[in-house]
């Protein structure tokens, strides 16, 4: 499949493409890349959805084609697919078409981190009513059964908690902004 790629992607090496984005260094990008997702691996995330990621996350657009991403990345047209499939799932990412072409296009938004924490917030939920079942299938007497009671207040602690944090987070966010006069970070 590499065969197929058109001219201008095997003219310039992944690092020179990067580096002409912002007028960048680009072997410092890629290292910034590489190194945010090896962090993202360790906390639980696959190292190619990690990649892509990162790799959007640190373009200048947010935005990236398959291609882009792959030529970047220096991966297949399948790694990058399977990638993408997986944070476009966890919305990490959205899918939208090129205009005037077929070709698909990945953005990452400014907002990622709060969608996905928002997005947490209702599996929390969902973990809750799953949780009383269990307490009340086990007793609340039993060992088990007080193990669970306390996972479930854990988690309700969470929802409470994430929910006012993410209140705080949008009116910080507003501060910035008007800080920085309105400008918009993606």
């Amino acid at each position: 499949m590499e065969a197929e790629m058109d001219t201008e992607t095997t003219e310039q090496p992944p690092q020179g493409r990067a580096a002409r984005e912002g007028g960048r260094d680009g072997e410092a990008v890629m290292t910034f890349i590489e190194r945010f997702a090896a962090q993202l691996v360790d906390a639980g995330m696959q190292r190619m959805p990690s990649r892509v990621f990162a790799c959007l996350l640190a373009s200048d657009t947010g935005v990236l084609t398959s291609a882009e991403l792959g030529e970047r990345l220096q991966v297949s047209p399948a790694a990058v697919s399977g990638a993408v499939r997986y944070l476009a799932q966890v919305g990490m990412l959205s899918r939208e078409r090129e205009p005037g072409s077929r070709r698909e296009r990945y953005r990452v938004h400014s907002d990622q981190w709060y969608e996905a924490l928002t997005r947490r917030d209702s599996v929390l939920t969902r973990w809750e009513a799953t949780l009383r079942d269990g307490v009340e299938s086990l007793g609340e007497d039993s060992r088990a059964g007080q193990r669970i009671s306390e996972t479930l207040a854990f988690m309700e602690f969470m929802q409470k908690e994430l929910s006012g944090m993410m209140q705080r987070w949008r009116d910080h966010l507003e501060e910035l902004r008007a800080e920085e006069g309105g400008t918009s970070r993606g």
